[in-house]
């Protein structure tokens, strides 16, 4: 089993250029690897966000990490849309997988169920949801409109041999919401990106760390810091203006501790250039994964800023793939 594996980690191919002119949800996806678009959203008045993350090989998914294993691994058979919103008064949250039957996809559009997104042009895209929150069962069900200025020409590799990559397609965008389901409406600033791999993440990394500053006076800040599983540190951080052209950070600024997570106790660490960063809020917690707001100089004045960390080391461990097929029930067309 071994040598078939290792046989299979030899042949792998970089991951290609993934920045276009659309989204690339037609894009072809290898066994075992995964694609994901990306978008988070904070309301103008500070009191909601939202995260919507549409899934073609489910990162996550513990039907997806055991089918690796039995050599089934087709990405198009293990896909989900976690679909969040934060506030105004409480949370809701749905993740719900579904197999190749449930996934229709071209050069503008993908559906998951009766989730999908369309991209209607250059630079506007409609996000429809129509989920069923955990693990209390209600409706989420609306809309999401995006428009962007433009989408960036140019993706990240995120590893040394180029089997993961990263595009920030839209780090400065506005979002109208519109969810009857559970009847709630904003406006806001949003974030876009898209991550591609040919191979498992858990295969190439061991945890990372990545945050992006709200787009306020016309520019922000991304980074990325990755441990790779032979302990080597990856970093990259960027600056990105209005027209979404993104460049390199000569100087990115120094690693800092944030607190641990509060039930889990995972490590979370920041990208700061002045002062020291602040816990805003905790959106979301698992024993391998944590997204955070935090306040932080980012060298453009104080920011709030969009953060998560992630444990691979931990998702990977046997008892966390016991644990998570309670936090992400299967709905498939198609057995995996």
């Amino acid at each position: 089993c071994r040598k078939r594996v290792m046989g299979a980690m030899l042949k792998n191919e970089p991951q290609q250029e993934i920045a276009g002119p659309e989204l690339g949800f037609d894009a072809h996806i290898p066994e075992g690897g995964y694609r994901w678009w990306y978008l988070d959203a904070f309301s103008d008045d500070g009191k909601a966000a939202l995260t919507i993350i549409v899934f073609v090989g489910s990162v996550f998914s513990p039907y997806y990490f055991r089918a690796r294993r039995r050599q089934a691994g087709n990405p198009e058979n293990f896909c989900s849309v976690n679909a969040i919103l934060y506030g105004p008064d409480r949370r809701r949250w749905s993740l719900t997988e579904r197999g190749a039957g449930d996934l229709t996809r071209g050069r503008d559009y993908i559906a998951i169920g009766p989730s999908r997104v369309d991209q209607c042009g250059e630079d506007r895209f409609t996000f429809l949801i129509h989920e069923v929150c955990n693990p209390w069962p209600t409706r989420l069900s609306g809309q999401i409109e995006l428009s962007v200025p433009a989408l960036g020409k140019k993706s990240f590799e995120l590893d040394p041999d180029g089997l993961h990559r990263w595009w920030p397609a839209a780090p400065a965008g506005r979002v109208k919401v519109t969810m009857p389901k559970p009847g709630i409406s904003w406006e806001g600033a949003a974030y876009l990106d898209c991550n591609a791999g040919v191979v498992p993440l858990e295969q190439t990394f061991r945890n990372w760390h990545w945050q992006r500053s709200a787009a306020e006076a016309g520019c922000g800040h991304i980074h990325y810091d990755a441990t790779l599983a032979n302990g080597e540190r990856r970093s990259l951080g960027l600056r990105y203006d209005p027209d979404m052209s993104c460049s390199e950070l000569a100087d990115s600024g120094r690693d800092t501790p944030i607190s641990a997570t509060p039930l889990w106790r995972a490590q979370r660490l920041c990208r700061t250039v002045t002062g020291r960063p602040r816990v805003v809020e905790t959106l979301e917690e698992s024993p391998f994964y944590a997204r955070s707001v935090l306040e932080l100089d980012s060298g453009l004045g104080a920011r709030k800023v969009m953060h998560e960390s992630l444990h691979l080391d931990r998702f990977a461990r046997p008892w966390m793939q016991w644990l998570l097929p309670f936090r992400m029930p299967r709905r498939s067309l198609v057995r995996a």
